[in-house]
């Protein structure tokens, strides 16, 4: 499935920023080149190995990694050797997630930083690593890092398409952009379609910019906050969720308030969109609740409720299922009866691609909101056979 010949702002809950013109995505942001290779991980002569570089020696960066107790290698390698701040390339792997595979797996890890490193010219503290696909398989190391060197050799500036291939797995389409605006040109490279959610962010995202951005770990989370931290698929936060960001500052001019955001909110809906099987995307607002965090608690059981995502399926306005969800994640407090008055579910039983859900509680004046995928035949069958 391809989405190639749509517009990138596509979806109904993203408003793109004024004067955007979208160029070709497999060309990066001036300044910045990226390569993929072959070595066997996903089989099939599939591309597997992406490296990244940014050619400025000056950069800002922002590195946001997962929240998961069981962080893979490659996380632990970026929390440990990699500065946050000067990320100038980042190596990437997909088909083997070098997760549970112990201190055999940081040293292959690492071996991926330094041996990126030293292709490139970099100090290992340069590079960042990230990883992707199945937990707890050895991973074929040897054969990774010549993927590396054969990516080291081609990289160009309009190899956004191969890097974008790289970081594949169980995706349906590459999610990429490349736009300019205000006298900035921006790129984006972002993966994921199961095992999705909030807590960080539950995917693989790439974002280049030559744009000076002044506190790019402050840009990142905001635009983070509003886009990956708000989906869900499948309710399962991943053991190596990666999000860089890399500003070279060489156009002299600010990133254009909101552009960030939009392209990451629009990745974001993208992958849930993608969700393993999924045909529609519905998004649940809860408003009334007594606090920030009951608010949150309901909107996230909603969007996961597994009842809830069959009706999205089958396109059934079944109200009832979205007040037991509500229901279940306030039990124990004093709840009124939570009726049809209260529930807007007439967009789960309409064919729009995109479905609307709100759920008003009459408790406060707090609201929260997530974006969630349905829940079908494939997404089983897809998980059933993912290693067999």
């Amino acid at each position: 499935m391809s989405r190639a010949d749509e517009p990138f702002f596509r979806s109904r809950w993203v408003q793109a920023p004024g004067r955007v013109e979208l160029l070709d995505p497999a060309r990066l942001a001036p300044g910045f080149r990226a390569a993929g290779a072959h070595c066997g991980l996903k089989g099939s002569g599939k591309t597997d190995v992406g490296l990244l570089v940014c050619d400025a020696e000056q950069v800002t960066s922002a590195l946001l990694l997962t929240r998961n107790a069981s962080a893979a290698a490659p996380i632990r390698v970026c929390r440990k050797v990699t500065d946050r701040d000067r990320v100038r390339a980042a190596v990437v792997n997909s088909g083997n997630a070098n997760a549970e595979t112990g201190e055999a797996g940081y040293a292959d890890a690492l071996a991926m930083c330094e041996t990126a490193a030293a292709h490139l010219g970099l100090a290992s503290e340069q590079v960042a690593v990230a990883e992707t696909g199945t937990i707890g398989v050895p991973l074929p190391v040897e054969a990774v890092l010549g993927g590396i060197g054969e990516a080291a050799g081609r990289l160009d500036p309009a190899g956004g398409g191969a890097f974008s291939d790289a970081i594949l797995t169980t995706d349906r389409w590459p999610k990429s952009c490349t736009l300019r605006a205000g006298g900035v040109t921006l790129s984006a490279q972002a993966k994921g379609a199961g095992m999705i959610e909030p807590g960080f962010a539950t995917m693989l995202c790439f974002v280049q910019t030559d744009a000076v951005v002044e506190d790019a770990d402050a840009a990142l989370r905001s635009a983070v906050d509003a886009s990956f931290e708000r989906i869900t698929v499948d309710g399962q936060m991943s053991t190596n969720d990666t999000v860089l960001l890399q500003a070279s500052g060489t156009s002299g001019m600010p990133l254009p308030a909101g552009l960030l955001d939009a392209v990451l909110l629009q990745l974001a809906i993208e992958i849930v969109a993608d969700g393993e099987g999924a045909a529609r995307v519905g998004r649940v607002e809860v408003s009334g609740a007594a606090s920030a965090g009951e608010a949150e608690r309901v909107a996230r059981a909603i969007a996961n409720s597994p009842l809830v995502k069959t009706a999205l399926f089958g396109r059934d306005p079944n109200w009832g299922r979205i007040a037991q969800a509500a229901g279940q994640a306030l039990a124990g407090e004093d709840l009124e009866e939570i009726g049809a008055d209260s529930i807007d579910a007439a967009e789960l039983g309409e064919d729009v691609a995109e479905a609307e859900i709100g759920l008003r509680l009459e408790r406060g004046e707090h609201n929260a909101h997530v974006w969630f995928s349905d829940l079908g035949y494939e997404y089983v069958r897809i998980n059933a056979e993912y290693t067999t």
